[in-house]
């Protein structure tokens, strides 16, 4: 089943998003049937339990789904799954009325979703969410905004996190289940000189959003051990698919410096060429070998706080590093569209930013290293 079902994203990656992706990279947005075509294949519900019309497949599977996606656009990778997320969050999580009501949408692609969490004062300090819910008689009403939300620009549907208590406690925060459609919530793009449109990049404001009370699908005192146990699944996969993007560079690098000749012989016999390719290749080797760890780790259900924040930043700085070291071996025909370096270039510095910005992440290692002792 795994490797029929890898087999069919492999297929999906190369043979419908690869030939898209270059319009979305000069800021075209991506056909709506593209995200039904990945719900025939099962990739909207790969770890969703079967009993609720997924695939019931496990978080090594999903982390190598996401690893070739990227390899041919790491924004597409991201929209998808976290439109994933949402409904597996919603099979662990709602009441079953709830689930049933919204998951044949979100795995047949119909709808989007995103999870919020950042917003325009706060990003990864967590605990201090600024977006209000207040219980009233009949649920809850929610006011804020979030900013930078992956689908925020087209989701139908979100997991807001929101503060139930007091700005700064942890243990105050709950996540709710919102219908972005409603007229209350106010919605906006967010573009930028790196095109954004195939991650669906944008922001959403909720004035006095009213939800029912079995929408705080995590509530307070659960929710941010919650988000942070994610995290560290989100912060796998986001490396595995900066792997994903160095591993295609690499290998399109590699074809061309077998066939392209340059003073009479290929480029790959030129030593200062192929320096620059093998260096490529070891960073990526050790970056796999770290993500694989993560990815152990997740799957069964162990501490990877570590080594998830070690394994995307290996990844992404691999990929910052050496994507554009790769584009200058391809020389001007780099630059053409229909190859990945320059969009990937642009992603690698997007995942740059994601579930922990870099430079935290590794303050946070420097902390939790120092905790675990020698």
């Amino acid at each position: 089943m795994t490797q029929a079902f890898l087999d069919q994203v492999e297929a999906f990656a190369e043979k419908t998003i690869l030939p898209a992706a270059s319009d979305w990279s000069m800021g075209a947005t991506p056909d709506g049937t593209i995200y039904e075509k990945a719900g025939q294949i099962g990739l909207l519900g790969m770890q969703v339990p079967q009993s609720f019309g997924g695939l019931g497949l496990d978080f090594t599977t999903r982390t190598a789904a996401c690893n070739i996606l990227a390899g041919v656009d790491f924004g597409f990778a991201m929209s998808l799954v976290n439109t994933h997320n949402i409904a597996l969050r919603l099979s662990e999580s709602a009441p079953e009325a709830l689930s049933r009501r919204y998951m044949p949408s979100l795995l047949s692609g119909k709808i989007s979703a995103c999870t919020a969490l950042t917003e325009p004062g706060t990003g990864s300090d967590f605990a201090a969410v600024t977006t209000k819910a207040t219980q009233t008689k009949t649920g809850w009403v929610l006011n804020g905004e979030k900013t930078w939300i992956i689908n925020g620009r087209h989701a139908g549907l979100s997991i807001v996190y929101a503060q139930c208590g007091a700005v700064g406690d942890g243990s105050g925060i709950g996540a709710f289940l919102v219908d972005l459609n409603v007229t209350t919530v106010t919605r906006y793009a967010i573009d930028s000189n790196f095109s954004q449109t195939s991650l669906g990049t944008g922001g959403f404001v909720l004035q006095n959003v009213e939800v029912p009370q079995d929408a705080m699908l995590i509530a307070p005192g659960t929710a941010f051990k919650a988000i942070l146990t994610e995290i560290n699944a989100a912060r796998t996969y986001v490396a595995a698919m900066c792997n994903g993007m160095l591993a295609r560079a690499t290998c399109d690098a590699a074809i061309y410096g077998a066939r392209r000749h340059s003073f009479g012989k290929p480029l790959n016999a030129i030593t200062s060429w192929r320096a620059g390719l093998s260096a490529a290749e070891t960073a990526l080797n050790a970056s796999q070998a770290r993500t694989a760890q993560a990815t152990d780790l997740v799957n069964t259900g162990q501490d990877a706080q570590l080594v998830a924040a070690q394994a995307k930043i290996d990844a992404v700085t691999a990929a910052q590093t050496h994507l554009p070291e790769l584009l200058q071996l391809m020389g001007a025909e780099g630059l053409r569209s229909e190859h990945v370096f320059c969009r990937h270039i642009a992603a690698a510095q997007i995942a740059g930013f994601t579930d922990g910005a870099t430079n935290i992440l590794k303050d946070r290692v420097a902390r939790l290293t120092t905790q675990k002792g020698p």
